[in-house]
């Protein structure tokens, strides 16, 4: 991301890829309307200032804005006039109210739209590619730059409507004294020129204030996945610090941005006041204007001053904005474009006889060797296979390959003689069920956990899994099946939720059950009690287990030795 500011065509082409993107064309063109409609209602406002002060000095100036309002058939008269002037102010709040409201909708549905796009995105994203990126990022995506999008589309439309509204206001100053007008745009061009270095710089701090602001929200992220070992590492007194230093960071470019925003808004109004007074002084004093027909163009000037202010600032959020809505749109562009195909009307493969791997080789970017290197094997539909080596083995890898997760780089998978492509690898997943290591609960009951697996899963099937997954334990809670689990589950012990995901995981009723270090983190007891639960499931599916040693072991029908990404070895408990 660069800090120069992109040209208007580029800075445009965001919105109106997201307006186009979320079918808003309609929307934003009755928008466009009510811009056009609301600034020249200001016009025609400003124009009766002419006819209402001859009305109330008593006297017609002659000029041709006033005989053009007589063709027009105005009315002269002070109360008409007047009534006209209320009638006009009432049209424009309508038209601008209804403007606000349209302009709500247009935001809202752009900022749920690309929430929802990128959530679709993400989670139908290869899973290979999802490994790359990075939580914080996808959270903030999420949850915070959306809302900062929303808040920077606003801002654009703010923009436009300021521009149609100072266009409004010159196409009146221009009608009532065209000289005095030009006069006036010379000057304010010449202090808009002026001020432009200070712009430049506030835009550049705005810049730097929004990747602050990414970086500390990636801090809190990753922290918040990290009290427990932030406390076991006895780091909390650098963890706060190192936050105290991101928000202090953060903190002084806030006030730089707006003490520079504030100077720029600053030289505005003094460099427009300046203007504005010399060009009165030489219209009153060399020129020998009249009162009447000063007081207007002075009006319009004041009133278009405030408005390039804040268009000003609707620009610099709109620039603050700016690289979130690039960041997300490359997020989810990267991550459509690894969309994984679709399987409407795609049965999963059968598995009743073997999957074999004949092979199979996997790369991940970034590594010097193979995570799997040239793999054969095979695994039955009735088998228990333990899969063990060191860290960094491969297993994990060779466990993803089987549930269809990802795909190798060379080689080929087969359910039942049946090749594992793209398409049929992502149905063969609803035959797959996988524990991983760290349990993923979501806040609620144990209920509502379970029929996730299974949403139409009744009374009687939810007590059968619980059965098979040594998990009774649910029957003794206070509330049984609807007690809280709290937030990730926090509320049961570590081996009780183990032994929920299992039974989660049985109510797929899978074809290939993958424990990945499933009892790693848990005491004898609990791993003996999810022995038990795969001991009862022995011949009825396939089961792949990644562990190192102890209960579950000790069920394999084979070991399967990973080292380096290759088999190292095969051994047969029994043998």
């Amino acid at each position: 991301m660069t800090s120069d500011p992109p040209s208007a065509r580029a800075a445009a082409a965001g919105p109106v890829r997201l307006v186009i993107a979320h079918g808003l064309g309609p929307a934003v063109a009755l928008l466009t309307v009510l811009i056009l409609l609301a600034a020249l209602t200001e016009g025609l406002g400003l124009l009766l200032l002419v006819p209402l002060l001859e009305a109330l000095g008593g006297a017609s100036s002659g000029s041709r804005l006033t005989a053009l309002l007589r063709s027009l058939q105005v009315p002269q008269d002070i109360a008409a006039l007047l009534a006209l002037f209320v009638a006009l102010i009432a049209l424009r709040a309508g038209i601008v109210q209804a403007r606000t409201m349209l302009v709500q909708h247009v935001e809202a549905r752009l900022v749920d739209g690309l929430r929802m796009r990128a959530w679709r995105a993400l989670v139908e994203c290869d899973w290979r590619t999802l490994q790359t990126f990075r939580r914080s990022e996808n959270a903030s995506l999420l949850i915070t730059d959306a809302d900062r999008i929303g808040f920077g589309v606003q801002q654009a439309f703010s923009a436009i409507a300021i521009v149609a509204t100072l266009g409004g206001i010159a196409l009146a100053a221009l009608a009532i004294s065209p000289v005095l007008t030009l006069a006036g745009a010379l000057g304010a061009a010449l202090v808009v020129l002026a001020y432009s270095g200070m712009r430049q710089r506030a835009q550049a701090v705005g810049d730097q204030l929004g990747r602050s602001y990414a970086e500390v929200h990636g801090s809190l992220s990753e922290g918040l996945d990290a009290l427990r070992a932030i406390k076991l590492l006895g780091g909390q007194r650098r963890a706060a610090e190192r936050m105290d230093a991101g928000l202090a960071a953060m903190r002084r470019l806030q006030i730089a941005f707006l003490k520079d925003q504030g100077l720029a808004q600053a030289l505005l109004q003094i460099g427009g006041g300046a203007v504005l007074a010399v060009a009165v002084y030489f219209a009153v004093t060399r020129a020998g204007a009249q009162m009447t027909a000063i007081l207007p163009p002075v009006a319009l000037f004041a009133r278009a001053l405030p408005l390039l202010g804040s268009l000003h600032q609707s620009w610099l959020h709109w620039r603050h904005s700016r690289p979130a809505l690039d960041a997300a749109l490359a997020l989810i562009a990267k991550a459509e474009a690894a969309r994984e195909p679709a399987v409407a009307g795609l049965a999963p493969p059968p598995f009743e006889r073997t999957i074999e791997l004949n092979c199979v080789t996997v790369r991940f970017a970034g590594q010097d060797r193979p995570a799997l290197d040239s793999v054969t094997l095979t695994f039955g539909a009735r088998e228990v296979v333990a899969l063990t080596g060191p860290s960094g083995a491969g297993k994990s890898t060779l466990a993803d390959l089987l549930a269809g997760l990802i795909s190798p780089d060379a080689g080929t998978i087969t359910v039942d003689g049946a090749p594992l492509d793209p398409a049929s690898r992502r149905a063969w997943r609803e035959r797959v069920a996988y524990v991983e290591q760290d349990p993923v609960l979501l806040a609620g009951t144990v209920r509502s956990n379970l029929l996730r697996a299974a949403p139409d899963a009744d009374e009687a099937r939810l007590r059968a899994a619980l059965q098979d997954a040594s998990a009774t334990f649910v029957h003794e809670l206070p509330q049984g099946l609807d007690t809280p689990v709290g937030d990730g589950g926090r509320r049961l012990s570590g081996g009780e939720r183990q032994r929920l995901m299992l039974a989660r995981a049985l109510l797929r009723d899978p074809a290939l059950l993958v424990l990945d270090e499933a009892t790693s983190a848990l005491d004898p007891g609990n791993e003996a009690a999810i022995a038990a639960a795969l001991e009862r499931l022995r011949g009825k599916l396939a089961i792949v287990i990644i562990c190192h040693r102890g209960a579950l072991l000790a069920l394999a029908d084979r070991e399967v030795r990973l080292e380096q990404g290759r088999i190292a070895a095969i051994i047969d408990p029994a043998g």
